[in-house]
């Protein structure tokens, strides 16, 4: 299995094609088998990567994650750039991939030359992420545990209770992913969700905050799909993202 090295830590990743890197980042609780449709779709056109966050998939486990788990997530996939022997790349990131995106544009100016961020906002609250994702996760239907072992095999669990862990931290800590950031991001950006995704709060209020602070900023909202946009309506997702590409390329 190809691996890198971060940290010590052994991060899985696939890749498919050739061309321009395009790095595809998976949310939290899935990783890169779920993005294997966009490796697929892309790869004609480009070099697409997707990696395993660490303690996701198939790279190595840790009993507690990283209190600042997406700016590590933003390091991996900088570390994947290097590793694959590219200098820059476009990045395409959903839900928590989609922070992680954004974030490797503010951490790693001179290497990112677009984002896709598709169904990620600014902040989350405490009372909603108690209410809502930590709730949603406790019911364990069948559709949640066919995901979470399809994305993280037999030891799914672990995964989830270690994410969960970390958001309720996140939270405590204010639930703020770019910490007033957002401003400083110079590359083009494109925001995607769906107008009926429940899990994320006041997502359309959100993203048009978040478009006001990137000075390249464009935006998508969609009124099919639900969480994350990228996989439940990727006939409407990926026709607005090969635009929004070919603008990049020029």
């Amino acid at each position: 299995m190809p691996n890198l090295n971060w940290k010590d830590h052994q991060i899985f990743y696939r890749e498919q094609g050739k061309g321009p890197l395009l790095l595809i980042l998976p949310g939290n609780t899935a990783s890169s088998i779920c993005c294997q449709g966009e490796i697929d779709y892309f790869s004609d056109r480009y070099h697409t990567a997707s990696l395993d966050f660490l303690g996701t998939g198939n790279s190595d486990r840790v009993t507690i994650w990283a209190h600042d788990w997406w700016a590590d997530g933003a390091s991996q996939a900088k570390a994947l750039v290097d590793h694959l022997g590219y200098q820059e790349c476009i990045v395409m990131g959903t839900s928590g991939g989609g922070a992680a995106a954004l974030l490797m544009a503010i951490h790693f100016p001179e290497m990112v030359r677009a984002v896709i961020a598709d169904s990620c906002v600014e902040q989350i609250s405490k009372a909603f992420t108690q209410k809502r994702l930590v709730a949603d996760r406790n019911r364990r239907t069948k559709g949640q545990v066919q995901f979470w072992e399809y994305a993280n095999g037999a030891d799914w669990e672990q995964v989830v209770e270690a994410d969960t862990a970390m958001l309720l931290h996140f939270v405590d800590q204010g639930g703020d992913w770019f910490k007033g950031r957002l401003h400083e991001i110079q590359c083009p950006v494109l925001l995607t969700a769906s107008k009926q995704d429940d899990a994320l709060p006041q997502v359309v209020e959100q993203i048009s905050r978040m478009s006001e602070q990137i000075a390249g900023c464009q935006v998508f909202l969609n009124n099919n799909g639900r969480h994350p946009l990228m996989w439940s309506s990727p006939q409407d997702f990926r026709p607005i993202s090969d635009y929004f590409l070919k603008t990049v390329r020029g």
